[in-house]
């Protein structure tokens, strides 16, 4: 099973409601009307063994229920799964785990990598959730909706009848997905952790974010900065740039990193390049090309094209570990044209972080619309084949409140497409898909960009990757710069996805954060020679 480095990958309420939130005051109904949200915070969790195939025997699961809409608590709920791992000795409460995504399930990632975190049992518990809309707590999805989608590329020449395919995949998204839809986004998953600490019977949140579970982080701190304890960001999320640009700057990062792949390839006698880094990365852009232009045969009996190859080899970037991995099944594809190695990269899912998924290498079939939910927990072999695609478009839409129209998007896709072909060469058209990926949904909040700065909460550290595909290592400072003098920045100078699981330097300044409240000061870094490598 891969370890948890190597498995990385709605509109809010009324303002005047953020507000009072924000501030720790109101959990019951006042002559203002603010609704009360009373009975939420007075629960406890249950714990029991957690049901499913390779559940580990002493992972317990239990459950939390939040309203469905925050403003009108009234209008129904949501159960939201939970999992954790006991404290070993004297537990001093919980700390709280996101693995990312947007749209990546918690409990799966604790159950199959949960010894990466056994340090922080020393004095809490370690808990983890599937937040709203994904994993067994009331899964969105698109049916082959998600599959129109990223089968419409903005590359293509014809980009209005791409914007139309969109637009029909979102409202297949929005029938499938049920009653949880318009109310999904990091805003309501910000509130669902506040109930959780209570539940958990913490009075401050302690909490460990992955990716884009620092965007859930930092906008839990703006929202309950008295309520913030010890936070943990690592590979730090923009909270400011539209996805167009987000998609660009990662095919940036994903560029850097294929250059650093190239570079380490090409120093072994294996690699299927050559020894010539300049002309390795040439055969490569060919490669992408090629298949383009004639697929191949999959070991699905579905065609594998330049664009299921870059899917593919992006994931394998997220961990610096996978290299060599990614090393033999290029190998096999160039040699023998053998595209096995590649179709299990890829996976059909996308690893958390910024990026779209990688088109599906296998049909799943095709799921009808489902009756609303009643917002009861899910079992493991009812949750969608494409939940994770369906709620990361889902949360980012909602986390985003720009929608160009379709002649804006026309006449700005000549010049956005010369941008990211200039960024990557090899990930440029995978990731101008991102571009589209909104149009057709209802516009996303604008809270996250404008009020999430400033942050009056207890410090935080930030942990920033300098090699890092994803999340590039400018959003944390940016992001630091934006939260204020309660951020703490520690400077990974290694490679991959997040620092915590690669690199003991990391692992061991966030352990002595969380355990002990000892945080480094700022501009403090890790070595490259602390990360581990292949």
């Amino acid at each position: 099973m891969l370890s948890v480095h190597q498995r990385f990958a709605v509109v809010g309420a009324a303002t005047a409601t953020l507000t009072l939130l924000a501030a720790g005051l109101p959990m019951a109904a006042s002559a203002d009307d603010t609704p009360d949200l009373s009975r939420f915070y007075g629960q406890k969790v249950a714990w029991a063994a957690c049901r499913g195939d390779g559940m580990p025997k002493d992972l317990q699961c239990g459950k939390v229920t939040v309203p469905l809409d925050y403003a009108r608590p009234d209008r129904g709920t949501l159960d939201l799964a939970l999992a954790r791992y006991r404290a070993t000795g004297h537990s001093r409460g919980s700390v709280l785990l996101n693995f990312g995504g947007p749209g990546g399930a918690g409990i799966p990632v604790l159950a199959g990598g949960g010894k990466d975190f056994m340090g922080l049992t020393n004095g809490y518990d370690v808990v983890t959730f599937d937040p709203r809309g994904v994993g067994r707590s009331s899964p969105v999805s698109c049916g082959d909706g998600v599959d129109a989608i990223f089968g419409s590329s903005a590359a293509d020449t014809d980009v209005r009848a791409a914007l139309k395919a969109v637009k029909k995949s979102a409202d297949i998204c929005a029938r499938h997905s049920g009653a949880v839809l318009p109310h999904i986004g990091t805003v309501n998953a910000s509130r669902d952790l506040d109930v959780m600490r209570q539940a958990l019977g913490d009075k401050k949140l302690n909490y460990l974010g992955f990716s884009y579970g620092t965007r859930l982080g930092a906008v839990y701190a703006a929202q309950f900065p008295k309520r913030t304890g010890r936070m943990v960001l690592d590979g730090v999320d923009t909270l400011t740039e539209p996805l167009a640009q987000q998609g660009l700057i990662g095919a940036e990062g994903q560029q850097t990193a294929l250059d650093d792949f190239i570079g380490w390839c090409a120093k072994n006698m294996a690699c299927p390049f050559g020894q010539d880094e300049r002309s390795a990365g040439e055969q490569v852009v060919q490669l992408v090309e090629s298949l383009d232009e004639e697929p191949v045969p999959s070991d699905f009996g579905q065609e594998f094209s330049g664009q299921d190859l870059v899917g593919a080899i992006s994931q394998a970037l997220y961990s610096k570990a996978m290299w060599p991995v990614l090393e033999q099944a290029l190998s096999l594809l160039v040699q023998d044209g053998d595209t096995h190695g590649l179709t299990q990269l890829s996976g059909g899912a996308s690893l958390p972080g910024t990026s779209p998924p990688a088109r599906h290498t296998r049909k799943q079939e095709r799921q009808e619309p489902k009756p609303e939910r009643h917002g009861g927990l899910v079992d493991d072999e009812d949750i969608p084949l494409d939940n994770l695609p369906a709620a990361l478009m889902a949360i980012n839409c909602a986390d985003d409140p720009d929608r160009p129209s379709a002649d804006q998007v026309a006449g700005q896709i000549g010049r956005l497409r010369a941008e990211y072909q200039e960024a990557s060469p090899v990930f440029g058209r995978f990731r101008l898909a991102q571009v589209l990926l909104c149009y057709g949904r209802p516009k996303g909040t604008d809270y996250i960009r404008d009020e999430v700065r400033d942050v009056h909460a207890s410090k935080m550290l930030l942990v920033g990757t300098r090699g890092d595909p994803a999340t590039p290592y400018r959003w944390t400072l940016e992001t630091a710069k934006r939260l204020g003098s309660s951020a703490v920045v520690l400077d990974n100078k290694g490679d991959g996805h997040t620092g915590y699981a690669s690199s003991k330097c990391v692992h061991q300044k966030v352990d002595d954060f969380l355990l002990y409240g000892s945080l480094p000061a700022s501009g403090s870094s890790c070595g490259p020679e602390e990360t581990d490598t292949p």
